[in-house]
């Protein structure tokens, strides 16, 4: 008799909203396409500060800009920061992926760089140099476009550089 009834609770335990797992990647409509949410994490910044991680519109994939900087124990030498550089581009191709693109797909990259501050690993030109070896890890066909841009800081402290991206991704 108790198990009877302790089985029709349990089902409906689980299926109450609080108890439900979230499956990712989530796709939101929006006008003229959708905004795409790979995990959790960026669930969380798009109900806190509103922060799409990807969006489609037609067939254009905007991804917003994944900031390259220090975690705690690493240093400001060159390999730390390909190593930065490399923790950013698999985001940015978690974030493609989720999308059903890859960066193969990539017809556009903006970076916006601090040129100058404590956490720069080297001069501007040799910057834009490990950021190409680690790029050209990720991206094997033609190169996308690339407009790299000096600023004054990005929203992260210690942030270095914030990479973004666009993809044709035609719609299946």
């Amino acid at each position: 008799m108790i198990r009877r009834l302790i089985l029709p609770a349990l089902c409906a335990l689980l299926a109450t909203p609080a108890l439900a797992q979230e499956t990712y990647p989530k796709k939101i409509p929006s006008s003229g396409g959708e905004v795409i949410i790979p995990n959790a994490q960026h669930q969380k910044a798009y109900d806190e500060i509103k922060y799409a991680p990807a969006r489609r519109v037609g067939d254009t994939l905007y991804v917003s800009g994944v900031i390259v900087g220090r975690a705690p124990g690493e240093g400001t030498d060159a390999e730390a920061f390909k190593t930065q550089v490399r923790r950013a581009f698999k985001a940015l191709d978690a974030t493609l992926k989720a999308a059903g693109a890859s960066f193969d797909d990539v017809a556009m990259i903006n970076s916006f760089h601090v040129w100058e501050g404590p956490d720069q690993p080297a001069p501007r030109w040799e910057q834009i140099a490990m950021i190409n070896a680690v790029k050209s890890e990720f991206i094997k066909g033609p190169s996308p476009a690339w407009t790299a841009v000096g600023t004054s800081g990005v929203l992260a402290p210690g942030g270095i550089v914030e990479i973004q991206v666009i993809a044709h991704v035609p719609q299946k």
